[in-house]
């Protein structure tokens, strides 16, 4: 795929998933939450997890909060990937959606959507947006697995 078409995908992407996301709101029940925000740009989110009855598996994931559409379309896409995941897998993801903002890695192509992503670290101002939602992710799943939970998570 040539360099315009996967900017033009990249955006695209960002805009729909932005404007109509499929992952607004809350779990019913509620078994994780954590809330993140981005200082530098006001960004914020609201995560919520349902557990399956075993309590390490994700079996939904949604968000409410306010933000530039790379964040929003970010945390829409990260739930989508995460559904059925283990926590263990959850946490590989968040490893490796950040070493793809490094330019590192990127998904394998069961979660390419996560790919389109990329076209972010083209802007390094704009990384912490599109990481802020797994980074509020990583504190939930932690905070469950008996670390110290966090009021608010930053990504500074």
């Amino acid at each position: 795929m040539s360099l315009d078409n996967l900017r033009d995908l990249y955006q695209q992407v960002i805009l729909e998933r932005y404007k109509k996301p499929r992952n607004k709101g809350k779990t019913n029940p509620v078994d994780r939450y954590q809330k993140g925000h981005n200082p530098s740009c006001g960004d914020t989110i609201e995560l919520t997890l349902k557990m399956a009855a075993e309590g390490n598996r994700i079996e939904d994931v949604k968000f409410e909060g306010e933000g530039c559409a790379i964040s929003m379309a970010s945390a829409d896409l990260m739930a989508d990937a995460l559904r059925g995941r283990t926590v263990d897998e959850a946490l590989e993801m968040v490893q490796k959606f950040q070493a793809m903002m490094r330019g590192e890695v990127e998904f394998p192509s069961e979660f390419r959507k996560l790919n389109v992503m990329q076209g972010v670290a083209q802007f390094p101002v704009r990384i912490k947006c599109a990481n802020l939602s797994w980074h509020t992710l990583k504190a939930a799943l932690e905070a469950a697995q008996g670390s110290e939970p966090i009021d608010v998570v930053s990504n500074e």
